[in-house]
């Protein structure tokens, strides 16, 4: 794996939810509110430019879409990451996700998500994961909202000059949303999935204030960490920083 750091980019975020709640990153989506769009989404895309003393460029690309069906939401996710120094590819990432969330009367939810992933630099060729189970939003106020999640799942390891492997995984999760006030929030997003293997441990913290009615910026802080990774992989852990400019409409 690889340290990667983007010290600023751009991002512009298209289709937002109405509440302002996007999907989460790693969890199954909040419970949409009464007047939340049937069909809503983001996308993400963010370039870095550096020459002189140092060349160097970093593209990263997301998008997310949800609508609405009854108790369901639906969500698929799409990410793409390339970072290349001196002309060297240092980092190469995709992600393709989709995650099913269906609302019982109350704070109670059942979440389903399989998530296929490729990191050139992790050790694996591809890893693809699919996870159920139960979730319960814990505190669901006007300024705080904490939501945990846990439920069993498979994935298969497709490793670089190795055998590949099928492995069960126990997942748990939690996600914490802060409003400051009406310009500015805290999130917290954590999660673990053990196999008899290793321990994948993923965090995300961002501040994200408002400029206006359709601006905001972010900063971010993202971690993800192996405990065990193939003996290819160039770290435990990836560490990414961004600083992000938001549109929303």
């Amino acid at each position: 794996m690889q340290h990667v750091t983007t010290p600023l980019w751009l991002a512009i975020g298209l289709l937002l939810p109405a509440t302002g709640q996007a999907a989460s990153v790693f969890y199954a989506p909040p419970p949409p509110g009464e007047d939340a769009p049937t069909f809503s989404g983001e996308a993400e895309l963010g370039y870095t430019h550096l020459s002189g003393n140092t060349d160097s460029q970093t593209l990263i690309g997301k998008s997310r879409l949800t609508w609405l069906t009854g108790n369901w939401t639906h969500t698929v996710r799409g990410e793409v990451r390339n970072v290349t120094r001196e002309g060297d590819t240092s980092a190469e990432q995709y992600l393709l996700s989709g995650r099913e969330r269906y609302d019982f009367s109350g704070s109670h939810y059942l979440f389903g998500f399989a998530r296929w992933e490729k990191d050139r630099f992790s050790g694996y060729e591809q890893q693809s994961t699919a996870i159920g189970g139960y979730g319960r939003d814990v505190i669901d106020t006007e300024r705080h909202r904490l939501s945990l999640e846990t439920g069993p799942g498979y994935r298969h390891d497709r490793i670089d000059d190795e055998e590949n492997q099928g492995l069960g995984v126990i997942y748990g999760a939690l996600d914490y949303h802060w409003t400051l006030s009406r310009f500015a929030s805290l999130r917290q997003e954590m999660s673990v999935e053990a196999t008899d293997e290793n321990t994948t441990a993923r965090s995300l913290s961002s501040v994200t204030a408002r400029l206006n009615s359709r601006l905001s910026m972010r900063f971010s802080y993202e971690i993800r960490h192996n405990s065990d990774p193939p003996m290819a992989a160039d770290s435990h852990t990836d560490r990414t920083t961004n600083v992000t400019l938001l549109y929303t409409w």
